[in-house]
């Protein structure tokens, strides 16, 4: 009996063992994460990094993946996240907005542009619209959440106008553009690279922008909250890869310009006039900007665009940036070459 009871431990101890043994080998493998990053159509540091391949290049040091999602605007990031199914990604001042008001867990980790002219409204070459006011009972093409649907809810504001005073057609960017070079609509209010283009290449005129109507309409760096609290550092190497990215683009403006271009497959004195309408950054969240955010949130709970009171403080979080900079300036060497 003492015999039979001693082989049960004995085979009780080596499951055990073989167990933990499993375990342990497991939690060794935990380090296959895969970072899914959202970009769009604009022109900046993350399209840069995509073409080079230093996200990949920089993260595989690490044994992670990277994947890249294409979005057409900035809210359908927000849709991604909310689903757990991105982790970065750099939209406009509107989107986020939207997404706080709507519980989303983000974090605000980066300021990527000032965004002065980065938006407009455009009407077609020949168009008898020539102020804002002439607006009134035309279709005007924008994409819902989008900054270029904040800056045409001000722009009628500027003009005297209300939302029931125009017929928004909501189409995505690709839609909408086909939609305005064939005249099925009197405006659009867009951003940049797609002002630049049709401006330069199809003759289009801007009726406002940002820096005619001194709407501050920043850009940001957005991510998972779910994934920063979890990965810290890979959040933090995430800005440094993309701040040396934005460095080189400055120090090689022109080659980074081709490199748009081809990409885009558009000419390059459109990205470059887009590249210095709308100068990319990369920085913590001032004081400043939370407030300009506060006053874009008020605003669209006044107009019902949003149905929720938000404090657009509550979704900044600057500790990444400030460690990613800090380490860069540690290191020396912060560019590519």
């Amino acid at each position: 009996m003492r015999k039979h009871i001693l082989v049960l431990l004995i085979s009780l101890f080596i499951a055990l063992m073989s167990g933990c043994g499993q375990k342990a080998t497991t939690e060794g493998k935990e380090k296959n994460v895969t970072i899914r990053i959202g970009i769009q159509q604009s022109l900046g540091p993350l399209l840069l990094a995509k073409e080079k391949g230093w996200f990949e290049k920089e993260f595989k040091k690490e044994g992670v993946n990277v994947k890249w999602i294409e979005f057409q605007s900035g809210p359908p990031h927000f849709e991604a996240m909310a689903s757990n199914n991105l982790d970065f990604g750099a939209v406009g001042n509107s989107p986020v907005i939207s997404a706080q008001a709507a519980n989303i867990e983000f974090k605000e980790i980066s300021k990527a542009a000032d965004g002065a002219k980065g938006d407009a409204i455009i009407v077609p070459q020949g168009s008898k619209i020539q102020s804002l006011k002439d607006l009134k009972g035309k279709k005007i093409a924008v994409a819902k959440g989008s900054s270029g649907f904040n800056f045409l809810y001000q722009a009628l504001e500027h003009a005297g106008l209300k939302a029931s005073d125009v017929e928004m057609i909501q189409l995505q960017p690709d839609e909408a553009q086909a939609a305005f070079d064939t005249s099925k609509v009197d405006a659009w209010a867009i951003w940049e690279p797609f002002i630049s283009y049709e401006v330069l290449k199809k003759k289009a005129r801007i009726v406002a922008d940002g820096e005619d109507l001194q709407a501050y309409s920043p850009s940001f760096i957005v991510a998972r909250t779910g994934f920063i609290k979890e990965h810290p550092d890979l959040t933090v190497q995430f800005l440094k890869i993309y701040e040396k990215a934005r460095r080189w683009q400055n120090d090689h403006f022109d080659e980074a310009a081709e490199i748009y271009a081809k990409a885009k497959k558009i000419d390059k004195d459109v990205v470059v006039r887009a590249l210095r309408n709308n100068p990319s950054l990369n920085e913590p969240i001032a004081d400043d900007v939370i407030r300009a955010q506060q006053k874009t949130a008020d605003f669209q709970y006044e107009q019902n665009i949003i149905k929720t009171k938000i404090d657009t403080s509550k979704v900044v979080d600057n500790q990444y940036i400030k460690k990613a900079l800090q380490e860069l300036e540690e290191e020396g060497e912060s560019k590519y070459e």
